[in-house]
């Protein structure tokens, strides 16, 4: 991820802005894997991240059967934004920081053809594809190919208001999973906060995870379950 900003955050510290209706009353937190989650009474899926040194951060996926939390799958080589981690409603897009907090996670994005038991909404990336990070547009903090227009997808990688070619995220955005954060699309807060694949060094915004993770994930993820990632220190 480039400037931006993975959308979703978690935060505020993302409780109730981001949860679904349904179970805002009852939010209640709680810690997993050493990160205070934000949980509604109709989430059994958690993916935490558990900030180190520097850009490095353990991601875990956490499911919860019979009212116990269980971890499922877990990795050492997370990472976060080079910016740092930052409370969601202080992030500023351009600045590489991860957004603190819970988040939903509401969709994915990816190289691959939908793989046959994929839960949450999928969309393969073809040519053309961009998430939208021009702040002028009203497909701001969206997924939009160039042909539709309403965006400036010209602008150069180096200005202010451009946007992400997706296909030129090859290792990265091979899989990916958008999460809630900034889905009201407040201009200047950033778009794109994503899981994805690791990268070669910390991200700008997103978090990311070994492939082999995010692969799993991309089985696991049930929309039914209202699936939620949160972000630590």
């Amino acid at each position: 991820m480039r400037k931006l900003g993975p959308a979703l955050a978690l935060g505020l510290l993302l409780g109730l802005a981001l949860i679904p209706a349904a179970g805002r009353a009852a939010v209640h937190h709680q810690r997993l894997g050493g990160v205070r989650v934000a949980i509604a009474p109709v989430t059994r899926q958690v993916v935490t991240v558990n900030h180190g040194s520097g850009y490095h951060a353990r991601v875990a996926f956490w499911t919860q059967h019979q009212g116990k939390w269980r971890q499922v799958l877990s990795a050492a080589d997370g990472r976060i934004g080079y910016g740092g981690l930052v409370a969601p409603k202080k992030r500023h897009q351009g600045t590489g920081t991860t957004p603190l907090g819970t988040v939903r996670l509401i969709s994915a994005f990816g190289r691959h053809p939908r793989g046959d038991g994929w839960g949450l909404p999928y969309r393969r990336i073809h040519q053309g594809d961009y998430w939208v990070e021009d702040n002028g547009s009203r497909f701001y903090n969206r997924y939009r190919n160039k042909a539709q227009g309403g965006f400036r997808w010209w602008l150069p990688a180096s200005a202010e208001n451009s946007s992400e070619r997706l296909r030129d995220f090859k290792v990265p955005y091979e899989y990916s999973v958008v999460t809630g954060y900034n889905h009201s699309q407040v201009r200047h807060r950033g778009a794109g906060i994503f899981l994805h694949v690791n990268g070669s060094g910390a991200t700008a915004g997103c978090v990311s995870a070994p492939r082999a993770l995010l692969r799993q994930l991309m089985w696991r993820l049930d929309p039914a379950q209202h699936p939620v990632m949160a972000v630590g220190r």
